[in-house]
């Protein structure tokens, strides 16, 4: 397994009360002594007592034992300061940065070279939306693609299986640790990305402890394909709530135009005029004039166009080349 020094000490970091993505990105550039941490800490965590470099310590150690018990089911761990670290897309409020993923397989998938397309939607498409997700998905591939996705059921697992079948690699984001993949009856289709050279990322080592801290992690995982995504497509979703159970379409979208990502939706005005799980693409074409808009008309030339694509990419300025542990 792979991991830096550097890592743990962010994980240990954000261990104490106050503690968030916000400060991380604020006051760590991955060279900080502990000693410096620590000494930051005390300036800021909301404990009710001194921090000492014995309690950082022991901490520090709980966690690295933590992860080295998942070994098998990632590679490695890699965090904001690190060189291999991932720039994400667009522009990005502190608070919502990713400072910490665990990975396993090709990393190298989220440089800023690779063109990565985000494809997501609902939970239950019908046939021809699966059709015309298929086509456009293969199109990205040929394109040079590589497909992100969240590896749900639904509009995603068709994302990755297409894109495995037209020979093409693709990232699943997960909401989960990877020893716990969700949702379980998709355990095969995660190996199988992984032995075609493709890539698992969570932002988590530990399960959730209830169903509203897993249900805000879906929404973490949400903002995830939008950042790692040079443009994100939308195959089908419906607009309400309580229509389905698809809130991750409406949210990655919704991260998409506050990061400025460029979003594009799969319809029809012939075929999905009356077609209430296309509600949400008509809702986005009507806020959005200049949202892409992808159909069979129209395939290969909007396919071309999102792939020129160019969102803002933040450059990432590694601190520390070298702190590379293999265990």
């Amino acid at each position: 397994m792979i991991y830096s020094d550097n890592a743990i000490n962010i994980l240990t970091a954000k261990t104490y009360k106050g503690i968030g993505r916000a400060w991380i990105v604020k006051n760590l550039r991955g060279n900080e002594t502990v000693d410096t941490i620590v000494s930051l800490l005390n300036r800021d965590a909301k404990e009710d007592y001194h921090i000492t470099l014995e309690d950082f310590e022991r901490n520090k150690k709980r966690i690295r034992e933590d992860i080295l018990r998942l070994e098998g089911f990632m590679d490695g761990v890699v965090a904001i300061g690190d060189n291999n670290f991932p720039p994400y897309r667009g522009k990005v409020k502190n608070s919502e940065q990713p400072i910490v993923l665990f990975y396993r397989g090709d990393l190298s998938l989220l440089k800023a070279t690779n063109k990565n397309i985000a494809v997501i939607g609902l939970l239950n498409p019908d046939n021809d939306t699966e059709t015309i997700e298929q086509e456009v998905v293969a199109e990205l591939v040929k394109n040079g693609a590589t497909i992100v996705s969240g590896l749900a059921l639904g509009c995603d697992s068709i994302a990755h299986r297409r894109t495995l079948r037209s020979n093409g690699k693709t990232v699943a984001i997960l909401p989960s640790p990877l020893n716990n993949i969700l949702p379980a009856i998709n355990i095969e289709l995660a190996n199988e990305i992984v032995r075609n050279n493709g890539l698992l990322i969570t932002e988590y080592y530990e399960n959730a402890k209830s169903k509203m801290e897993l249900g805000g992690r879906y929404q973490e995982r949400d903002r995830l394909q939008a950042l790692f995504s040079d443009s994100i497509i939308l195959s089908a979703s419906y607009a309400k709530n309580d229509q389905g159970n698809d809130s991750g379409s409406r949210l990655a979208m919704g991260y998409a135009l506050n990061y400025s990502i460029p979003r594009a939706v799969i319809y029809d005005p012939v075929t999905d005029i009356n077609n209430p799980k296309y509600d949400l693409n008509r809702q986005l074409m009507r806020e959005q004039k200049e949202i892409s808009i992808i159909n069979r008309n129209n395939l290969s030339s909007t396919v071309k166009k999102i792939m020129s694509n160019k969102p803002y990419i933040k450059s990432n300025q590694p601190y520390q080349p070298n702190l590379f542990d293999s265990i």
